[in-house]
């Protein structure tokens, strides 16, 4: 019973309940980081896009919300609380996006596609997951530190709106708000997302699926007796922990990540069954996979260098309006779109 009561074990039912909503976004609402690119390069679509905006607009608008609320504490946010570095953000997410094209999806994407039954995601997922511990605390660990030193905790909350408010003796709170209401404008205006009730829905459910990791794990963290971080999802290391924590358990505690990347999978294989979509699907083409196996490896090296992935920084980190998450989400999509046309047209025979 301790077990079950303890703040660790809370937390990671927070993270879980999240991460199932998020799963289900995945698989029902067609919510996926690669999927809106590659529609909105060759598909001739940007609903899916717009998709990402609206959560991101939504995330924000109740990130902040909690901040004003005293909900939240700037100062425990660790997206708030690293300064800031311009290369490991466009150098991490360059390497992460470029990785996702080449092993098709990214790492929440691969846990979505693993719960409808894809054993070419359980690949992707697991080299992922060991690549980034490798790279977080394993043998090239030194190596990252050397290129890229860790600074100083800011001073000062390391985010836009906080910036902005300094700037302008106005409040942070307001100013995030008013963007995150801009954002979710920019994302509907003149738009068919506007048309279209189940994906206008499945953008707020994962924009409120970050809301409620900084909400529980914050409240986890200030009247709980251990020591828990205040997060929200991100699917980087938390693999890696979830890998860890399958094996070690006894020796280990339950975290926020563990809890999330079980929720999604959890979500996703509900999702999957309701959908009708369920079926084991395997590599079958050696190059195909080893090409996953060399994707995955990037994306746990540039999540790492990053700091977060397509869901930690685009949105969780965007949520509190970090300088670091357009930078990486912009440098995401810009190798992801290199990936797709070296795939796509790059191996192309040209026309005699």
């Amino acid at each position: 019973m301790e077990f079950l009561t303890s703040d660790s074990t809370l937390v990671a039912i927070f993270g879980a309940l999240g991460g199932i909503a998020l799963g289900l976004a995945a698989r029902l609402g067609r919510f996926c980081t690669l999927g809106a690119i590659e529609d909105a390069l060759y598909g001739g679509s940007t609903v899916r896009l717009r998709m990402w905006g609206l959560a991101i607009g939504v995330a924000v608008i109740g990130s902040f919300t909690l901040l004003g609320l005293g909900y939240l504490d700037a100062g425990q946010a660790f997206y708030l609380t690293q300064p800031f570095s311009l290369i490991s953000s466009v150098l991490g997410g360059l390497v992460f996006g470029y990785g996702m094209a080449v092993a098709g999806n990214c790492g929440f994407g691969a846990i979505a596609r693993l719960g409808g039954g894809d054993l070419r995601s359980f690949v992707i997922v697991l080299v992922m997951g060991i690549s980034s511990y490798a790279v977080l605390s394993g043998p090239f660990a030194s190596l990252r530190v050397w290129a890229f030193p860790p600074d100083q905790i800011a001073e000062t909350p390391s985010g836009i709106a906080h910036g902005l408010g300094s700037v302008f003796g106005t409040s942070p709170v307001f100013l995030g708000i008013v963007i995150g209401l801009a954002i979710c404008i920019s994302a509907t205006w003149r738009s068919a997302l506007i048309t279209s009730p189940k994906s206008l829905f499945w953008s707020c459910i994962v924009g409120l699926a970050v809301v409620s990791g900084w909400a529980g794990s914050s409240w986890v963290a200030n009247t709980g007796f251990e020591a828990t971080e205040v997060v929200s999802h991100t699917f980087s290391a938390p693999v890696g922990d979830t890998i860890l924590y399958t094996m070690l358990s006894s020796g280990l505690s339950l975290s926020f990540g563990v809890g999330s990347v079980v929720g999604v999978w959890v979500g996703a294989f509900i999702g999957s069954l309701i959908k009708g979509h369920f079926r084991w699907e395997a590599c079958e083409d050696p190059r195909e996979l080893r090409r996953q196996i060399l994707g995955a490896v990037l994306m746990g090296v540039g999540a790492v260098v990053a700091s977060g992935c397509t869901v930690g920084q685009g949105i969780s980190a965007f949520s509190l309006l970090s300088y670091s998450a357009p930078v990486t989400l912009l440098s995401i999509f810009a190798g992801c779109a290199f990936g797709l046309r070296q795939l796509i047209e790059g191996f192309q025979v040209p026309a005699e």
